[in-house]
């Protein structure tokens, strides 16, 4: 014997209950909205960003923030183009974290004069940093890049002034670029998506 249910107990379809209550109610079902497609990820936008002061002392905060990158996975260089003293150049870079690498320049010591009362030898030391450091930076092979007193190089004649905007202004697009100490050229200053001062006696 096979028995079958009427129809008023046969299970109602959802959809046509609620196509019903919405007739009813003087409404219209919503018309099917249409797949969209994937999101894609935005590749993260470098920046050139400057820490100033009037005093030479901003390097230290940056610093701390380059090993952190660089222990998070990040490609990094540091040069300090004025701080010598340790005889070390390109060559004998030192590397932090396997990630960042660390110049100054080959000199007995620390650098504050005129690069026209220095020996061309000094000056050629502070300019090989700068080759690496613009090489590395327009090859992409760098995520942050920190140049410490890079304004002050320029105003003491170690760097020129015009070969150091023209490698900024074709850096690529997904490198930071960080730029410490006084003497910030103006070039620098409108080149810079971020501005940091820092002061004393407030």
């Amino acid at each position: 014997m096979t028995a079958s249910l009427s129809s008023s107990h046969r299970p109602l379809d959802p959809r046509s209950v609620e196509r019903r209550a919405l007739e009813r109610a003087g409404l219209r079902p919503l018309p099917p909205v249409p797949p969209r497609p994937p999101l894609h990820l935005v590749a993260p936008e470098g920046q050139l960003q400057v820490h100033t002061a009037p005093y030479r002392g901003s390097f230290s905060t940056v610093f701390s923030q380059a090993l952190r990158a660089a222990g998070l996975g990040s490609r990094v260089m540091v040069v300090q183009f004025l701080k010598g003293g340790v005889d070390q150049g390109p060559e004998r870079r030192l590397s932090l974290c396997g990630r960042l690498d660390w110049l100054r320049p080959a000199v007995p010591g620390c650098l504050g004069e005129p690069a026209e009362s220095q020996q061309p030898a000094v000056k050629n030391a502070v300019e090989a940093l700068w080759q690496v450091c613009r090489d590395s930076l327009l090859a992409a092979e760098l995520d942050q890049l920190v140049l410490d007193e890079l304004g002050l190089a320029i105003a003491l004649g170690y760097l020129k002034e015009e070969e150091v905007q023209a490698a900024l202004q074709r850096r690529p697009g997904s490198v930071d670029v960080i730029v410490t100490g006084p003497a910030i050229p103006e070039f620098l200053m409108g080149l810079a998506d971020q501005v940091t001062e820092l002061r004393r006696g407030f």
